[in-house]
């Protein structure tokens, strides 16, 4: 069985492909089929932008697709100024990964050291007839302003974020740290959420 991961972010295919893999799921990549669209993701969620990638890039290779999003939300910053859908589109621009750290370190510089973050993901498989969604969040962690030096390539904010359990940047966790995290790994029920609807 094979399925299209509409994503260019590699660590978002590496985190789901071997477990994947372990079902007999094989995870086709764009960069696979060597073809790129360019989705305009105006959703006012993460469900929403997941769902609009999905059906586009199932539109075009006729592959079962996964979509996938992500919101960010820091509790310290008044409405207007949440990242929301645009975590890394910030005034007009898309930011590299450098672009990323250096944005979210000065928004921590310029509001007290320290800023506490949540994370809400949206997955959707799109098959061509119907759609299935699933939604979860990641939060009690916070953002600083100093990066770690190790990079998660695609993750960039992984070198500023820290797990309070154990007070280390998410880049440098090791299985046995993520254990102890009080967000309880999705991850499982993400490869049983595809498993189930491909």
């Amino acid at each position: 069985m094979k399925v299209l991961f509409a994503t260019t972010n590699p660590a978002k295919v590496k985190k789901y492909a071997k477990k994947l893999e372990e079902k007999g799921i094989e995870v086709l990549t764009i960069k696979d089929l060597g073809t790129n669209l360019h989705v305009e993701e105006t959703g006012k969620n993460a469900i929403e932008n997941a769902c609009i990638k999905a059906k586009a890039y199932y539109n075009e290779t006729k592959i079962t697709t996964i979509g996938m999003d992500n919101n960010l939300f820091i509790e310290e910053l008044s409405e207007e100024k949440q990242p929301g859908t645009h975590v890394r589109r910030v005034n007009g621009k898309e930011l590299t990964d450098d672009e990323m750290i250096e944005h979210y370190t000065n928004l921590v510089k310029e509001n007290g050291g320290k800023l506490n973050a949540k994370w809400v993901y949206g997955m959707v498989i799109h098959n061509g007839k119907e759609s299935k969604e699933y939604t979860w969040s990641k939060s009690h962690f916070y953002f600083i302003d100093k990066p770690c030096e190790k990079r998660n390539p695609g993750y960039p904010l992984d070198s500023i974020s820290i797990m309070p359990e154990v007070d280390k940047y998410f880049v440098e966790l090791t299985e046995e740290d993520k254990k102890k995290s009080s967000n309880k790994s999705n991850e499982d029920d993400v490869i049983e959420f595809i498993a189930k609807n491909i």
